[in-house]
Formats: C-alpha cells, sequence, structure tokens
C-alpha cells in the first residue's frame, strides 16, 4: 500500500494549513511566468497574424498602400479627389458597362458580404439548431465552405459532419431560414457529404412582370419565357423534348404558353418553325390563330391534326433514316410544334371512344418516337391524374403550376419532387401573386427550380400576329 504521505513528483505540500495534525494536502506547484515573455509570445503572435493578413489580403493592401501614399504627399486634398475619383469610375462602369459591373464589383462584393454574415452566425445555428453533433466531448460543427449570393437568393455549400445525411437539414430547414433571416431554405444534396443550402431571402417573382422583348436569334434547346428565383431567365427547351405544363384553372398555362409562341415568332415569320394549335376551348389559343400554320377546336379537326402530324413524322423518319442522326430545322423541313390545349379534353372528356382512342395513340406516337425528327408537342392540362392523363411519363419536360393537392406535384416532377421543395400547392390562388408561377425540373439537376412565366397580354398577342401576317404578305 502506497504511503499517502509521500509526495508526488512534481508536486508541493500545502504548509498553510492552521491544523497541525491534518494530513498534508498536495498540490502541484504555481509558477509565475515573467511578463516579459508573455509580451514576447502575444507581439510574435501579432506579427504572424498581421502578416498572414498582409499575405492573404493583396488587394486591400494595395487600396491601403495607395491611399497610405496619397496621404502623405498630398495630404487630405489628395485623399478626398482620390476617393471622388474611384467613385466616379465605379459609377462609370455601372452606367456604361453594367454586366462588367456586377462580374467585378457587386457581385464579389455581394459574395464577401454574405459571406461574413453567414460565418458569424453559422457556430450558433448549427448548435442551436442540433446540427453539431457530440463526439468524444467535443462538439463537430459542419464546415461552410463558400457562399454565392444573388440579389434575393444565397446558396451556401457545406460539408457534413461525420454521421450526418441532408436529410438532418432538411428536417431543419425552418430552423434554418430563420435563424438566418431567410423567407425559406432549400437543402440539395452535392454528393457524399456535401450539400447546399438555398436561402430565399425575397420573394423577387411576387409581381407580374410584362412580355419579354422578342429574342434576335432562336435557340431551341433554350427559349426564354420567364424568370428563375434567382433573378436569372427562365429558359425552356424544345428541341429534342415534350413539355407538359400542368396547373389549376387560374394558375397562368396561357402565360407558359404565349411565352413560348413568342419566343418562337422570329422562327416563324423565317419559315423555319411551325405551330400546329389545338384549342378545344375555343377561348385561349384563338387569339392568336394567325400565328399557327394550323388551327383546330373540332374534335373531329383535332384527332386529324394529330394524324396528320404523325404522318409528318413518319415521313421524316423516312427520310433521314441511315443519313442523319440529327435533326437540324430549315424551310424544307421546319421544326414542328403540335400545341394542344386543355389535354384531357380529347385523351380522357372526349365522348367519342373513337376520336378519344386515336387522339391517344397519336399523342402517344408523337412523344415517344417524335423528338428525333423535329417535332415537339406541348400539353398543358388540369388534373395530371393517371387517369385523367396517362401519357405523362412521355414528356421529358414537365412544368407544374399551382396545383390543387400536394400529391399532384409528384405526379407532374416526379417523386419526391415536392419533398425537395416543389411547393406548387402553396401556390398562391391570387392572379396577381400566382399566376404563372410554378416548378421546374432542369436537365442539369433533379431538383425543381422556382419560376414565373412573363405575362403576355391580347394586345402582345395581337401584335404578334400582325407582324405574322405583314410577313406572309410581303413574302
Amino acid at each position: 500500500m502506497a504511503n499517502p504521505r509521500r509526495p508526488v513528483a512534481g508536486q508541493l505540500a500545502q504548509v498553510d494549513n492552521p491544523d497541525p495534525f491534518a494530513r498534508p494536502v498536495w498540490r502541484s506547484p504555481v509558477y509565475e511566468t515573467p511578463w516579459a515573455i508573455i509580451w514576447a509570445v502575444q507581439l510574435i503572435r501579432l506579427i504572424w497574424r498581421l502578416t498572414w493578413f498582409v499575405f492573404t489580403h493583396p488587394i486591400l493592401d494595395a487600396v491601403a498602400a495607395v491611399l497610405a501614399y496619397d496621404w502623405l504627399w498630398l495630404g487630405w486634398p489628395g485623399l478626398v479627389a482620390l476617393v471622388l475619383l474611384i467613385v466616379s469610375a465605379l459609377v462609370g462602369l455601372r452606367l456604361l458597362l453594367p454586366d462588367w459591373f456586377t462580374r467585378l464589383v457587386s457581385k464579389p462584393a455581394r459574395n464577401r458580404w454574405r459571406t461574413w454574415f453567414y460565418r458569424r452566425h453559422w457556430h450558433a445555428a448549427m448548435t442551436l439548431g442540433g446540427l453539431a453533433p457530440m463526439y468524444r466531448k467535443r462538439v463537430l460543427v459542419p464546415v461552410l465552405l463558400g457562399v454565392r449570393a444573388s440579389r434575393s437568393v444565397d446558396l451556401v455549400t457545406v460539408r457534413l459532419a461525420t454521421g450526418q445525411a441532408p436529410a438532418d437539414f432538411a428536417d431543419r430547414a425552418a430552423g434554418l431560414a430563420h435563424a438566418f433571416g431567410a423567407e425559406l431554405c432549400r437543402v440539395r444534396e452535392l454528393g457524399p457529404g456535401m450539400i447546399t443550402l438555398e436561402f430565399v431571402r425575397a420573394d423577387t417573382l411576387a409581381e407580374p412582370f410584362g412580355a419579354l422583348p422578342f429574342p434576335t436569334e432562336v435557340n431551341l434547346a433554350a427559349l426564354p419565357v420567364g424568370r428563375a428565383e434567382d433573378g436569372g431567365p427562365w429558359l425552356l427547351r424544345l428541341l429534342g423534348t415534350h413539355v407538359l405544363i400542368a396547373g389549376a384553372t387560374g394558375s397562368g398555362k396561357g402565360s407558359v404558353i404565349w411565352s413560348a409562341v413568342r419566343a418562337l415568332l422570329p422562327a416563324i415569320v423565317g419559315g423555319w418553325c411551325q405551330v400546329w394549335a389545338l384549342d378545344p376551348k375555343r377561348m385561349e389559343l384563338s387569339f392568336g390563330r394567325d400565328l399557327f400554320a394550323r388551327y383546330a377546336d373540332q374534335a373531329a379537326d383535332m384527332v386529324k391534326l394529330l394524324e396528320d402530324a404523325v404522318a409528318v413524322m413518319h415521313d421524316r423518319a423516312a427520310q433521314f433514316g441511315g443519313i442523319t442522326r440529327t435533326f437540324t430545322p430549315s424551310i424544307v423541313f421546319p421544326f414542328l410544334v403540335v400545341l394542344v390545349d386543355e389535354m384531357a379534353f380529347i385523351t380522357a372528356y372526349q365522348p367519342e371512344r373513337d376520336l378519344r382512342r386515336r387522339a391517344e395513340a397519336a399523342i402517344a406516337t408523337l412523344t415517344s418516337q417524335g423528338r428525333s425528327v423535329g417535332v415537339c408537342v406541348v400539353g398543358a392540362l388540369q388534373d395530371p391524374r393517371k387517369d385523367v392523363i396517362s401519357l405523362r411519363n412521355l414528356f421529358p419536360t414537365r412544368v407544374a403550376l399551382r396545383l390543387d393537392e400536394s400529391d399532384q406535384v409528384d405526379m407532374v416532377l416526379g417523386d419526391g419532387a415536392r419533398d425537395r421543395g416543389a411547393l406548387a400547392d402553396e401556390i398562391s390562388p391570387l392572379s396577381l401573386t400566382g399566376a404563372g408561377v410554378g416548378y421546374v425540373r432542369l436537365d442539369a439537376s433533379p431538383d425543381p427550380v422556382r419560376v414565373r412565366a412573363a405575362y403576355v397580354t391580347d394586345a402582345d398577342i395581337r401584335e404578334m400576329a400582325a407582324i405574322v401576317a405583314s410577313a406572309g404578305d410581303a413574302a
């Protein structure tokens, strides 16, 4: 048994105990560090931090050097003149070259400001939000890797802590939005152990906006039809795909349709694009019937139009077979857009069984074989349920406007779309607020993107029809 009075190496006995019979209490010795050493260590730390700051901030160093040089040689008048010169240069760059100003000045400044903001609140938000797990009495905070900010949306890239999953952040998305002062937070999975938190700070799509200007060149793979939530353009693809637009009554399906036709107008005038329109309601598309190469509003005529499109498709396939695998639109072989408004009328609600069967067969044939020969079907409907439209899986590109039920979101955009942030059932029914607002899935990502189509007025449609009519008269 060890002697309790035996001192431990490196320890001293407590000698100021007034009780002479008390057992000695051993304590570690306390040594006072000389103040000179403390000041020397702190000075070395300060010099190291200043040196590191200088090497990691070259632009700030150059600005500080110029200001100091100007102050020493010219005094305060020179300093004021330099500041006025810099401000004038920035204002001139903003007015004359706005794209350069955005790329070189405003965007980097916004990214730095938002990065500082998130880093300042990051540790507290992760810890109090239950997203910083404990391991061996250590708090593991997810790493904030970077911030890309736009005027209304911040994309925060995060490396997860070991054992975390994107679902952990998705479950706490509402708390994260409140923690960082955002209206909404969406979680995007980048890869193993990496996610992007999309913080929506302001609703840029709350106000409707007018028709977009006519494009100088038509890109069938990227037609400008509206605006995305991050402020960028909403580009709709027609080449090599088919488009399904689903939305309840008053959701703005007409805005998407007419915006797409407006983006195609130079191609229609040039003769290398044709639009064949089916208008069961006789209200929406009849306004611009002069824009369409063919137009039908009776059931039998609409089915005949679809079957004629199938015949064109088969004829092109016979001519192109063995010669080319890539379709290039021309005046001889124009890009053909088959536009079907309220598609359920001829596929589900048509009382004549034969017409309904022929219409379904024609649409199925066009959507399964038409892409390779320059035939695109653009269909609009109100109810996306399977018993109403059984062909929705043949439309690679789908747009979900305001829907009546949450289950319909996944019916349109695919399984899990609503969990990824496509809240199409929560879009406002007010026309000024929600008409034309919807969600799409882009080719590059499975995550839905919130968009809004431009509002094309009756006057805009008449103008478009007049342009086509005048071009036809001139020819």
